[in-house]
């Protein structure tokens, strides 16, 4: 058993969609910087954090942001041959990249292990023992999406907070959002 834990990032509005036609439904720069300050983070010298996606998630990324900066990006395709320019890893399965990910020499390059996406990807996450946090702005709007974030099983996880994270509901372009954070029970 590997003693990674993951960590979910996400924003989903009212229906938990995340996602339409391959870009993001909504333009909320506070939510773009707490992304990336959550998965960049603050790694002790010498370590990084690992940003783990899927193919379509990446190919969503505007090529100037790719590979996304100060992180090892790691991308999971089944039908990918090659790795994408500019990522450090492919793998097929999120099974392959914790199994590569929890090597020794890996560990003494890795701080945390970061899920960005998408809907597939964030699914199997959550069915993993080693999911710890999520990382949810919920963005309180009914906006048409066709990705969804899966549904968080409360049996499972619990709603906390963190001093360090502002919990009120924010404003910004219109859209009432909130950063929550849920945690895996023990």
């Amino acid at each position: 058993m590997s003693n990674l834990r993951l960590n979910l990032i996400a924003a989903a509005c009212n229906n938990m969609g995340i996602g339409v036609n391959g870009t993001l439904p909504w333009t909320i720069r506070k939510d773009m910087k707490f992304f990336n300050v959550m998965s960049t983070g603050n790694p002790p010298e010498g370590k990084q954090n690992v940003a783990i996606m899927g193919k379509k998630t990446w190919f969503s990324i505007p090529p100037k942001f790719r590979p996304l900066k100060n992180r090892i990006n790691v991308v999971l395709s089944r039908s990918l041959q090659e790795k994408p320019e500019g990522s450090q890893y492919l793998f097929d399965s999120l099974e392959s990249a914790i199994e590569h990910l929890s090597k020794p020499e890996m560990q003494k390059e890795i701080h945390e292990v970061w899920i960005v996406g998408g809907q597939s990807v964030y699914k199997v996450s959550m069915e993993s023992p080693l999911c710890h946090r999520i990382y949810l702005t919920k963005v309180f709007a009914d906006i048409e999406c066709d990705t969804f974030f899966p549904e968080i099983d409360m049996e499972r996880f619990h709603l906390v907070s963190d001093p360090a994270i502002n919990g009120e509901t924010q404003e910004e372009n219109g859209l009432k959002f909130q950063f929550l954070i849920y945690e895996r029970k023990l």
